[in-house]
Parts: structure tokens; sequence; C-alpha cells
């Protein structure tokens, strides 16, 4: 079995530090969600009704999608169907290209990274823009997001103001206006410099655009309605200036109608942030006077999870990364550890979805606490899904083979009691073994681990004895 999760979080533990703040960072929002979710006495009602209504959406699926594309084309709007990445970034390519497209500005789309976009349109000579912040700096930085709701918020202040003051050719200039509108900034690297400067870069290139690309968190069958929530307003500025709009949308995300939507609008930011709403919910139902609406529709794959009956559920995800905050194997080893492009407990499910082979790695990353199904708002079986994974890593050639050893050395005790027995009354004499043979490579438990001791009588004898 691979173990490339694992060997790039013992790398990333090498600086406790790091690994500290990033733990304390996601777990305050998952205890901000926490927050949120005591302050509704209907939680919990909410969260069954999200995953009802995504059940029945998912399973009607061709009739909602057929639904949602005649209203679309009455708003005057375009509707594209792409069966997987291929088809998706040669139908973008054909529109910007017919458009004579040279600019794109993009608000954030975890589909658009699932399908490679920004690399396929810069080999067609098409400049791709970034907008939402995060996503911005990593691009700059050329890193690949390492969450899918808060994708840089593993990088430092300082780091962000060493790329701006190389990457932005106008640095110099946008700080001066900073001075002159009353900003005095003592450091370099603060944050409301460092913002400001970011969206002064930002409007310039959405002024330049030819064209503008969001993603899509709900499509409404009801209405042919795109929504996009957003806490900056860059999906607006995407839209509102450049005459040409692209909806990217994978399949899974129709609702049916707007009391829907108002039900995952009380769900969304209050799991993937803690913030009772995102500060921007907006409504496109159609193209801006004098320009053209495009919704490609992805599957890529989506059709064949549907018609798994182990690993549907995947497809109610509205990716709101809540699985992630409060996962402790997320939260103590990093997004870049994982070897899929979307971490945590629903990557590991994307993950093996997509290529079982080539993703295993990850299906270890992954405690079994089932924290994740307990803040999980569409009540996806997370955990579950990942434990069906381990039982069929044999199968695909992908099992530990220590793992499968002392599987076989288990099973052998456990099925004759009398081995079993005489074990329990050795155990002890273990706890007099050196602690240089305890402590090495031939007792792996003690990597990471205080070696246990072992008690002089057993649970069983405990238990016949009536202690415990």
């Amino acid at each position: 079995m691979s173990t490339r999760h694992s060997k790039a979080a013992e790398a990333y533990q090498q600086k406790p530090e790091v690994v500290e703040r990033h733990d304390k960072t996601f777990f305050g929002v998952r205890q901000k969600r926490d927050n949120m979710a005591h302050s509704l006495p209907e939680w919990e009602d909410l969260r069954t009704m999200a995953s009802q209504i995504k059940k029945h959406t998912i399973t009607h699926l061709a009739d909602y999608l057929e639904r949602f594309e005649q209203n679309a084309v009455k708003n005057g709007a375009h509707v594209h169907w792409a069966k997987d990445a291929d088809e998706y970034n040669a139908i973008v390519c054909d529109i910007l290209s017919s458009h004579g497209v040279r600019k794109v500005v993009k608000s954030k789309s975890m589909l658009t990274e699932e399908c490679h976009l920004n690399e396929n349109l810069e080999q067609h000579g098409v400049e791709v823009i970034e907008t939402d912040l995060g996503e911005r700096i990593l691009q700059m930085m050329k890193l690949a997001p390492s969450h899918i709701v808060m994708p840089a918020l593993h990088v430092h202040r300082e780091d962000i103001g060493d790329t701006f003051r190389r990457l932005i050719p106008d640095f110099d200039a946008i700080a001066s206006t900073y001075t002159a509108v009353g900003g005095s900034p003592a450091d370099k690297n603060d944050p409301t410099f460092l913002t400001y400067v970011a969206r002064m870069h930002l409007r310039r290139q959405f002024m330049e655009a030819d064209a503008g690309m969001t993603g899509a968190n709900f499509g409404i069958a009801e209405t042919g309605d795109v929504v996009v929530c957003t806490n900056e307003g860059n999906a607006d500025m995407s839209t509102s200036i450049p005459k040409l709009h692209i909806v990217s949308m994978g399949i899974e995300k129709l609702i049916p109608d707007y009391q829907a939507m108002g039900v995952f609008q009380r769900l969304l930011a209050r799991n993937g942030t803690g913030q009772e709403t995102t500060v921007y919910t907006s409504h496109f139902r159609g193209p801006r006077p004098g320009g053209e609406m495009h919704i490609v529709f992805v599957d890529n794959g989506r059709s064949s999870i549907l018609g798994n009956p182990e690993h549907w559920q995947t497809l109610k995800c509205m990716r709101c990364g809540a699985c992630m905050n409060t996962c402790p194997v997320y939260r103590r080893s990093a997004g870049y550890s994982y070897t899929y492009f979307i971490p945590g407990p629903i990557g590991i499910n994307l993950g093996m979805l997509r290529d079982p082979f080539n993703y295993s790695d990850n299906v270890s990353a992954c405690s079994l606490c089932c924290s994740c199904d307990n803040v999980c708002p569409v009540q996806v079986d997370l955990s579950s899904q990942v434990y069906r994974w381990r039982q069929q890593l044999d199968s695909l050639g992908k099992a530990d083979p220590m793992k499968k050893t002392m599987s076989r050395g288990m099973s052998f005790l456990f099925d004759r009691p009398a081995v079993y027995q005489a074990a329990l009354w050795m155990s002890p004499a273990v706890n007099w073994l050196p602690g240089v043979l305890l402590n090495s490579g031939l007792n792996p438990w003690a990597y990471g681990h205080k070696m246990m001791k072992f008690p002089k009588k057993s649970f069983h004898q405990l238990w016949k004895e009536k202690k415990v």
C-alpha cells in the first residue's frame, strides 16, 4: 500500500509550531460552527431536511436537470453538457475563442480545479485571474488550495506580503494611494494594508477582463437560477463588468426550488465559516443587458457515483468544509498531505471514487472518530464510507502487508481461547523488556505513542472477580 499521505504528514509534523497553529485555527472554525448550531433549536431538523432534499433531487436528477435547462433557456442563458473534464474544457475554450477572449476573471470553483481548467486555458493563450483573495494568493505563489472554503488560511501574512511585493507590478503605486487615503501601515505585512493592495490589484483585473467565470453553490431547477455565495463580492464583479459570463456547475448542485434554497442558505455559512450567512448571496437568472450567459453542466463521473450503492451519498455534499475543520487528522496533517486535490474526509471518499488505485493512501488518514458524520449538514456517512473503502484495500492490492500480517496473527489468537488466555497471562512480562527494544523499529506502536504498561490482571480476570 502507498504511504504517501503518512510520509507527507510525518514531514509536516517536524514543525510543531506550524501544526499547532493549523490545528487551533481550524478547530476554532469548528467551534464557531457549534455556536451557530446551538443558537438554532431546529438545527437537527434542518440537517435532516437538507439530507432528504438532496437525496430526493439526486434520485430524480434527470427530471430536475431537464427542468433547469428549460427555465434557464427561457431566461436567455445558453446551457451546455459535458460528460467529462476534456469535454468541459473544450466547451469553455470554444466559447472563449468564439468571443475573442484573452483574459478571464474567475471566482473560486472546485469544479474547475477538478477539471484543470486554468492550465488548459493558459495552454490556449488565455490569461486566467483568480479573484477570490485566497485563490489569488495561491495562484501567485503557484500553490494549490489546502482547504475547499479557506484555501490559503495556512499561508502566513509575511509570505503574502513578500509575494505581493514581488509579483504585483504597481505595488508601490498602490501603497502610495493607501497612504493618501489615510492609511499608515507601520507593518508592511499588516493585513488591512495587504487587503487594500489586493483589492486595488484585482479591480484592475476586473476592468481589463473579456469574460467572467463563476462556479455555482446551487442551481434552482424551478427558476433556472444559479446561486453563488461569497464573502468578497468577487463573483458579482466577475459578472457585472465583462459581458460574457460562464458558469461551471456539477450536475449534483441542483436543488428543486426556493423553499429548498432557504434550508441550505441557513446551513452553508454556519457550517463552513461559522457565519450566519455569507456576505454576498448572488442569484444569476440570465445574462446582463447586452451580454451572454453560458451554463456548463459537468458529469465527470458523477453518474457513476450515483449508481454506487455504497458511496452515492457523497453527491449530497455541498462543499462547506465542516468535515475538514473537525477532522483531527486533517487539522494536524494539513491539506497538502493528501494526494487528492480535495483533502479531509470528503476528499478521501471522492478520491477513491475517482481512482482507488492512485488515491488509496488517503484512506488511512482517518481515526474513525465519526466527528465528520456528526457535523455534516447533509448527513453524509463519511466515516462509514472510509471504513468500507478500507475493507476493499486488499482486493485492490493496496493493503498494508504489516497490517495483513497483524490481522492474521490476531485472528489466530482470537480463534484459540487457550492460546489467548496464555498470551494474556504472559503479557505483563513485556513491562520488563529493555526500553531499547520497546522503542525500536521492531515495535511500530512506540513511534508517536507512549508505550503502554500491561496490568497484572486482565479485564476478564477482574470481571470474574467482580471488580469492574
